[in-house]
């Protein structure tokens, strides 16, 4: 079975992702993937239809897979979860209101010596898709994800294991 490209990144992404609970086994990774995917099956058919709406699938599955992570630290009290959609408002990905979300988010963290903080659409919310990826914008990109890593490490007390992830 030959894989295209968006599909084998989806599963790489799945497998770190879930990589607590898969141990790095592609195979379990893939289950994984396919019960995500099984949950997108209507915004895939027209996908096979319109290929323009791949950018529209990419954040359906990246709901779906922070969702599901959710959910499935819901069920370990030891282990803090918290998420942000960067992309929720305009303002959002604005220095003022990363810092306050990220403020939020390390707040709830902060009762937990093992927590996850997810970040998803930073990238989109900076450098719009269907925009120009000026220098301008990867600039205010790379900025905001140094701004939160320095956030997360100035805020976050010594012996706390914090996974920053961004999707």
């Amino acid at each position: 079975m030959m894989r295209d490209r968006n599909d084998l990144r989806r599963l790489h992404f799945i497998n770190a992702l879930f990589a607590h609970a898969t141990g790095q086994d592609l195979y379990l990774a893939e289950q994984i993937k396919s019960a995500i995917a099984l949950s997108l099956v209507e915004l895939e058919t027209q996908l096979a239809e319109h290929s323009e709406f791949a950018q529209h699938y990419d954040a359906a599955f990246n709901a779906a897979a922070a969702e599901l992570l959710a959910k499935l630290f819901a069920h370990e009290p030891r282990h803090g979860f918290f998420h942000w959609d960067a992309s929720l408002t305009l303002a959002a990905a604005t220095p003022l209101f990363t810092r306050a979300e990220i403020m939020a988010g390390l707040r709830h963290l902060a009762p937990y010596r093992e927590s996850t903080l997810l970040v998803t659409n930073l990238r989109p919310a900076l450098i719009p898709p269907r925009r120009r990826a000026t220098a301008r914008r990867h600039r205010e990109y790379v900025e905001a994800l140094a701004f939160i890593h320095d956030l997360a490490a100035a805020r976050t007390v010594r012996g706390v294991n914090l996974q920053l992830l961004f999707l």
